[in-house]
């Protein structure tokens, strides 16, 4: 029988099974990749000036960022570091669990809300990723705390701690990029209905020929925020100024990023930016992304006040519900060209 995760199927193998190898023309041309140096690339931006003095330049430098890059990363963000330290450890010991105790959670079902499984869409891909993936909603947590593994045994505890003090940073970031663009600090806020949250814990085994496959192809995120953490194995490419950017890992930040309904939101002022996963020849990788996303009924579409036809701004997209967005992007898998694009006005 053959396995279901990637993990089991791929333990102690020298090569690259045949159904992972991409074809030539969309292979990762790893060589052509520029590194990240310092933050000339992806910038640092510090979050404790948000509540002093020095509030409107760390609105100024969020609003930059979202416009020139679609990424940046934060530090001094208020999720404290033991919390992180814990939750990557939590991640590690579940991809380490017996396959048979991991299997507890495996589906291969998109519509269930707590589910282990692996590359991306198992149903409809022709070529699969280098990655198994658990993904939980975990907005109301005490919807769905419940489904969670319990083992490790600390799991739903943890999990649900690192949570709830994400959400915070998010609502946080929210409020400033709301500002950034000249709207009422709650004006985004208001725009997703309940909201919805939900993470995954992405896990990269060892590939031997990593120049033939990807953890995750290029993509942009479909929902409205995500929050990345990553352990400190590289991994992570974003697309700036049509070239390859790898944005190495710092210990104790995170990094942001601009989803689709953000880019609609902001009529187009901000990006949502493709970027992909690459893996490693002799490390696992650990990456951890919480997405922040409107609720399904939410309806989306350009802040009125971004809009001025005399001023030669018409609405870029029409008005939709985050339901219909989300069912398209998943059932083109992860294509390159947009799906913004089936959204314009």
């Amino acid at each position: 029988m053959t396995k279901l995760l990637l993990t089991d199927r791929v333990s102690g193998v020298n090569h690259v099974p045949s159904n992972y190898i991409r074809p030539v023309s969309d292979r990762p041309n790893l060589t052509a990749v520029e590194k990240s140096q310092g933050s000339n690339l992806i910038p640092v931006i510090d979050l404790q000036g948000l509540n002093g003095p020095n509030h409107s330049d760390v609105i100024t430098e969020i609003g930059l960022a979202c416009q020139q890059h679609g990424f940046f990363q934060v530090e001094n963000h208020g999720v404290p570091e033991k919390m992180i330290e814990n939750v990557m450890r939590i991640a590690r010991e579940f991809f380490r669990l017996p396959e048979s105790e991991r299997l507890k959670s495996y589906s291969d079902d998109p519509s269930k809300t707590t589910r282990l499984s692996t590359s991306f869409n198992v149903k409809t891909e022709k070529v699969s990723n280098w990655r198994d993936f658990l993904r939980l909603h975990c907005y109301p947590l005490q919807n769905y705390v419940h489904e969670w593994p319990t083992n490790p045994p600390s799991f739903r505890e943890e999990v649900a701690e690192y949570c709830s003090s994400v959400r915070g940073l998010v609502l946080r970031l929210l409020g400033a990029i709301s500002e950034s663009l000249g709207l009422e600090t709650d004006y985004i806020d208001k725009q997703l209905g309940n909201h919805g949250q939900h993470m995954a814990m992405n896990y990269y085994p060892p590939c031997p020929e990593p120049e033939l496959t990807y953890g995750l192809p290029g993509h942009t995120d479909p929902n409205l925020i995500t929050i990345l953490l990553q352990d400190d194995v590289p991994g992570l490419q974003v697309l700036h100024n049509g070239k390859w950017v790898a944005v190495n890992p710092i210990p104790n930040t995170f990094i942001i990023n601009i989803g689709d309904q953000m880019q609609v939101i902001s009529n187009d002022r901000y990006k949502s930016v493709l970027h992909r996963a690459v893996v490693n020849s002799d490390k696992e990788r650990i990456s951890i992304p919480a997405f922040y996303c409107p609720s399904p009924d939410a309806l989306i579409g350009p802040a009125p006040e971004l809009i001025d036809d005399e001023d030669n701004r018409p609405a870029v997209y029409r008005n939709f519900t985050y339901r219909e967005f989300y069912d398209k992007f998943w059932n083109r898998g992860l294509a390159t060209e947009c799906c913004l694009d089936m959204f314009k006005a």
